[in-house]
């Protein structure tokens, strides 16, 4: 065979070849930079609502003297604070039809509120012209509930604090652990290690379980919905779980968002502590291209590209401070 004709079939293999493995390359870069996009996109909504948990009209809902962990968590203005983020920075805009399949991939968001959880989740309904739809509601709120062998049924909270129904009394009572120490028969209130381990325990049980059962009903309304994407609970460490129940918080799931030809899923904790450091936010002013970056507790109406640790940081990977933006 000649050598020209070698040089053809050489051609005709290896281009076709390295051309789809180009695109590859190419599709996967994309995946990458979405799926970093979809993350800071989810983590700053989730910091935001966490903000938003501290959002009380009356003072005396505010954390109270005698516990640094209480508050009246404002799940309400935590919510519509996620969902103006997520929609901003996820290109939904005030398009009614893409908020709701942005949503969609949302199965559950769960607020740890100090006594209790409250799970966000899709709920059936009928509308007033008798179609049936599928919404985000409030499911009613769950106590940290622990019961013993003996029928004593403790209340916990993200504290020592707790109400327990002594079962030989008959009785209720409450207050803080130590100071409950001594005075009933029940046994944890006794040992002061063991009782928060029971605590957290069963503080992140309880969570777990209803997040887990309502992202596996998420299943039936996303079939519906026409997708087929298997909505289940992520394996997230154990620490995490009990890092998320140190204070009231949030947390948000999504899952099966179409990302190339595979399914972007995350999940993200978000405390409500005001104390906590605000992160710092990477966006871009989509008016005119210009990169800025800004702490999370001064939000700016631009969609977030990007998280770091310091403005330092973010300024070397090419933000501007937003004093820039101000002077322009």
């Amino acid at each position: 065979m000649k050598t020209t004709n070698l040089a053809i079939i050489f051609i005709l293999i290896v281009v076709p070849f390295y051309l789809i493995m180009d695109m590859r390359v190419s599709d996967q870069k994309t995946v990458n930079r979405l799926e970093k996009q979809y993350s800071a996109a989810l983590h700053t909504a989730v910091q935001d609502a966490a903000y938003a948990l501290n959002q009380n009209e009356n003072q005396d809902k505010e954390a109270s003297y005698q516990s640094t962990k209480f508050f009246n968590a404002n799940k309400d203005a935590a919510i519509e604070t996620f969902w103006k983020t997520m929609y901003l920075n996820f290109g939904s805009g005030t398009d009614q039809v893409s908020q709701g399949v942005l949503e969609s991939y949302v199965p559950v968001i769960a607020v740890t509120d100090y006594n209790g959880f409250h799970l966000y989740a899709f709920t059936e309904y009928t509308d007033t012209s008798g179609q049936k739809v599928y919404k985000h509601a409030w499911k009613p709120e769950k106590p940290y509930a622990y019961s013993d062998q003996a029928g004593n049924s403790i209340n916990f909270t993200l504290d020592s604090y707790v109400k327990v129904y002594q079962a030989s009394t008959q009785t209720w009572v409450e207050g803080y652990r130590e100071e409950l120490e001594g005075l009933t028969d029940v046994p944890l209130l006794n040992n002061a290690k063991l009782f928060d381990e029971v605590r957290r325990n069963t503080i992140v049980k309880s969570v777990q379980k209803d997040v887990a059962y309502f992202i596996n009903k998420h299943n039936t309304f996303a079939t519906r919905l026409g997708s087929y994407y298997q909505f289940k609970l992520p394996l997230i460490p154990n620490e995490e779980w009990v890092n998320s129940i140190n204070d009231v918080g949030i947390m948000a799931f999504i899952q099966g968002l179409p990302v190339g030809h595979q399914f972007y899923n995350n999940y993200a904790f978000g405390s409500g502590r005001i104390l906590k450091k605000n992160v710092v936010y990477g966006a871009v002013d989509e008016s005119t291209g210009l990169k800025f970056y800004y702490r999370s507790n001064y939000p700016l109406n631009l969609r977030v590209l990007e998280t770091f640790t310091s403005e330092k940081d973010a300024a070397a990977a090419g933000y501007m401070p937003t004093d820039s933006l101000n002077k322009r």
